[in-house]
């Protein structure tokens, strides 16, 4: 008697809820079992997902829904108030948010919106939560035609993935493989209804401009150009992958902490050069800097003289090379409120207030009494001023030594460029005595004679109490 012989699972093809349970268990791990939250707008696609998710027998205990509303149009709120409708009639629970989209200056509305709901839908996620957005075949051929458009390079044609990392869970998009005219044709299967977005029809905006006026011709033309279109964005997905690799073993070689080193990176093709940076900056989680910024970090930047201090600047970021080092920081990090402006001075009268409050955004200095402290009281002067750095600034760190450049002091010690700017110089009359609580001018050291001594503190912007004090030991 012959055993019997195995079921043989069979590939659904056409949309629907088994349909999209065998996509779903091919994307996660454990996707029969994972907590699933919809972005749902209320359009079509959003509401076939939602639908089919909620029609899968035992989903909707670990099933929910969320509407973003950034208040674009003037029925935003009737979106919102069908959304939830919709997703009560299916038995899912529902939530939404309202945010205004606020712009950076020459940011576009698309791309400013797009940036505040994936904000908004992280912030929302539970952690190990599945975020499932119902972007299509169609948005897959719109993003990658516009990612050529805009010069874009590998991980720009990649588009968009089927998966990846989102705030403390995962974004997934189960339907690139769909067009959205399958989408609605099931929906009408189902008599249920969708919203059309009045924006789509403003062809100002490049991704309508495309939808209505460009990819018709093109399908006229190529009527499978959504799915080869997606093909080719997997394959420089996966070319992407090669390429993060590479950079990832250039970076490690590279790292002086959260630092690149520049000699490290001059070693490397132009090539392998760009590449590094890129991955570096996308680690850190920055937005990648425009083609022509990129050029100047990996040339200019990185050919300057020894001595100087180059910076590169784009949205929200700043790269600044010093001592051989590259440091990334956010732009605003050396905005006015953290770098004080050059002419700025404070006076101290410090044996009547031994603390000393610099402004907003950049701490406070203190002088306290500690037996073992550096700084001798008898020779400090009753009257104090704290400045910021302005150029050429010496002290002499150690008796009979040389008057040393505060500049190389910095390169030498390596202090972030971010810190440079804020930290608060002590002036005695015209002399520099102390930087922040790093140096001290050997005129003010204490010694075994000193009958009071004190600490330097610098309370940095941001920390709730001083820290110990930091200065360094002279050097000659």
């Amino acid at each position: 008697m012959k055993p019997a012989a195995r079921p043989v699972r069979r590939k659904i093809s056409e949309f629907g809820p088994a349909w999209l349970r065998q996509q779903l268990a091919r994307l996660l791990p454990d996707g029969r079992h994972a907590a699933l939250c919809v972005a749902f707008s209320g359009g079509s696609d959003s509401t076939a997902l939602l639908a089919a998710l909620a029609r899968l027998p035992g989903r909707r205990q670990r099933l929910r829904a969320i509407h973003i509303d950034h208040g674009l149009h003037a029925r935003s709120a009737a979106w919102s108030r069908h959304a939830a409708q919709v997703a009560r009639s299916l038995g899912v629970p529902f939530s939404a948010r309202a945010e205004r989209v606020s712009r950076r200056r020459g940011e576009s509305l698309e791309a400013a919106a797009r940036m505040l709901r994936y904000r908004l839908l992280g912030e929302a996620l539970a952690a190990g939560e599945v975020l499932l957005t119902g972007h299509t075949q169609d948005d897959q051929l719109e993003t990658v035609l516009l990612q050529l458009l805009r010069g874009a390079g590998v991980a720009g044609i990649a588009a968009m993935p089927p998966i990846a990392p989102l705030a403390g869970g995962w974004l997934a998009r189960p339907l690139l493989s769909r067009s959205r005219a399958e989408l609605r044709e099931w929906l009408r299967g189902q008599r249920l209804a969708w919203l059309e977005d009045p924006s789509n029809s403003d062809l100002t905006l490049d991704r309508n401009y495309l939808r209505a006026r460009v990819l018709p011709l093109i399908r006229a033309r190529w009527p499978g150009a959504g799915a080869t279109v997606a093909r080719a964005a997997r394959y420089a997905a996966e070319a992407q992958l090669l390429l993060d690799g590479l950079a990832r073993t250039d970076v490690g070689y590279a790292s002086h902490g959260a630092q690149l080193a520049a000699p490290a990176l001059r070693a490397l093709s132009p090539e392998r050069r760009r590449n590094a940076l890129r991955y570096w900056i996308a680690a850190a989680g920055f937005t990648a800097p425009p083609a022509r910024r990129l050029e100047e970090i990996a040339g200019p930047l990185l050919a300057a003289r020894a001595d100087a201090q180059p910076f590169v600047e784009w949205e929200g970021a700043r790269v600044q090379r010093a001592a051989g080092l590259l440091e990334l920081t956010a732009a605003d990090a050396l905005g006015p409120a953290a770098a004080p402006a050059r002419d700025a001075q404070i006076g101290w009268t410090w044996r009547k207030a031994p603390s000393c409050a610099l402004g907003e955004d950049r701490g406070a200095l203190g002088l306290r009494r500690a037996a073992h402290g550096p700084l001798d009281a008898a020779k400090l002067p009753d009257m104090l001023a704290v400045r910021w750095r302005r150029g050429g600034e010496r002290l002499r760190l150690v008796r009979g030594g040389p008057r040393r450049a505060l500049k190389s002091l910095l390169q030498e010690a390596r202090v972030p460029a971010a810190e440079r700017a804020r930290l608060p110089l002590v002036f005695a009359g015209a002399r520099l005595i102390a930087v922040a609580d790093l140096w001290l001018d050997e005129s003010v050291r204490a010694t075994a004679a000193s009958a009071a001594r004190l600490r330097l503190d610098w309370q940095r912007p941001g920390k709730g109490a001083p820290r110990t004090s930091r200065v360094r030991a002279p050097r000659p």
